[in-house]
């Protein structure tokens, strides 16, 4: 699995379909029958990723069925049947047909050269997928809504996952009781634009909240258009609901927004910050940016930098420019060269990192709830805060799965970086 979280849903979905027909699975890097990648496209990056994983498979095993879907193989369909680098496409709007389609290329090897895309401009059917776990992991990631309107002049995945499209609410609740009697205990809401999910957000977090056992909700990355007094007075009264919040940015420049076409400026930004923080005040507010965009300048960058220290992010993750075919901003003038990028995503990611650590630090000596999720070499056991701070503590018992007090002491460092640690 390449790129977003709604592709690692829909790999587990995958998954499933094949698991329930008698397949095994084998680790990727294994000789095996079958070979399926979902790919990313949101990068140029993720793009290549998406290639290396795909001409990987073929070279473990040459005689392989290799599959290819999401959103590298719904651009690129034709290019990759071509160059043998597959034998299968299948479209981002019918994942939930890879095992019947597997199974039939299997008996008949002559027709395995298949591309399946759907027209996503006009498709305004949401594809019914279904899990019943989430793998080795103890939060299960549950997949809402599909494709998005919003057509920002960077992004190719509008063209690549069509229009928005809404899962229907029952379905969704029925997912999470059945999540919630194998275990899980933490569900996040997840889509390609969470924001437009139809149907009401703030009512389907509701439902979710009353599902015993389910002790954990969060929600993916956030749009300023949903956040308003009432939503988040809605929010607040689900106590399940964790109070981090990933609010997209992508720029603290008016200049850079409206060339992006993000439908709001940096003033209505922090205005939203404001109401999300009016509900949850030690709220966890993380975003992604973007530096280099065709046209910064150091002034609008300058911009960037100041708005990001006045927010005071939790965290954010910082992509330098990416140019992809087919959107506007890839014709667009005065393109930023890579060494100015570089420079630039480098002064932004130390501000940030800086920033991270101080919302992290502001929690030593306080008691948080960790739900831990694994246990390292060295005999931590390492979970996450409702705020998604990352905390270990030194533990013989295997606390995979228990949610408990800790009291937060200070910093340690990690292969991932530094990180909280404490004692139970």
């Amino acid at each position: 699995t390449l790129g977003c979280k709604v592709n690692s849903y829909e790999t587990q979905a995958i998954k499933e379909q094949f698991l329930s027909r008698g397949f095994s699975e084998t680790g990727f890097d294994e000789p095996s029958d079958v070979y399926v990648v979902n790919t990313c496209s949101v990068t140029q990056i993720a793009a290549r990723k998406s290639r290396q994983m795909l001409h990987r498979a073929r070279k473990l095993s040459p005689n392989a069925l290799i599959v290819a879907t999401g959103c590298y193989a719904q651009e690129d369909a034709n290019e990759l049947i071509k160059d043998s680098a597959v034998d299968m496409v299948v479209g981002n709007n019918e994942k939930s047909s890879v095992a019947e389609l597997v199974i039939s290329a299997l008996e008949n090897r002559e027709e395995a050269a298949h591309v399946l895309l759907d027209d996503l401009t006009h498709c305004r059917d949401y594809e019914d997928q279904t899990i019943t776990g989430a793998g080795d992991h103890v939060r299960a990631y549950i997949k809402i809504q599909d494709g998005c309107n919003r057509f920002c002049s960077y992004c190719i995945i509008p063209y690549l996952r069509g229009r928005s499209r809404s899962r229907n609410a029952a379905e969704i609740i029925n997912e999470v009781k059945a999540l919630s009697a194998a275990g899980y205990k933490e569900i996040i809401l997840t889509g390609i634009d969470v924001s437009s999910y139809e149907g009401g957000l703030a009512e389907l977090i509701t439902e979710c909240g009353a599902v015993s056992g389910i002790e954990r909700i969060r929600l993916s990355s956030l749009e300023c258009s949903l956040i308003t007094d009432d939503f988040m007075e809605k929010l607040s009264r689900v106590h399940q609901i964790c109070p981090h919040f990933h609010l997209s940015l992508q720029s603290g420049s008016d200049g850079v927004l409206r060339r992006m076409n993000r439908k709001y400026t940096a003033a209505e930004y922090l205005e939203k910050v404001r109401i999300i923080r009016k509900f949850f005040p030690e709220a966890a507010i993380t975003t992604d940016i973007i530096v280099g965009f065709p046209g910064e300048t150091d002034k609008e960058f300058a911009e960037t930098l100041a708005f990001t220290k006045e927010v005071g992010f939790a965290q954010a993750h910082v992509f330098k420019y990416s140019k992809r075919k087919g959107t506007r901003a890839a014709v667009m003038p005065n393109q930023v060269k890579g060494d100015i990028s570089s420079e630039r995503s480098h002064r932004l990611i130390e501000l940030t990192d800086s920033l991270q650590h101080d919302y992290a630090a502001s929690f030593i000596g306080r008691d948080v709830y960790v739900l831990f999720e694994e246990e390292t070499e060295d005999g931590y056991q390492v979970g996450f805060s409702p705020e998604y701070i990352k905390v270990a503590v030194k533990s013989e018992a295997d606390l995979t799965n228990q949610m408990l007090p800790v009291r937060l002491e200070g910093f340690m460092d990690s292969p991932e970086g530094e990180i909280l640690y404490g004692k139970i």
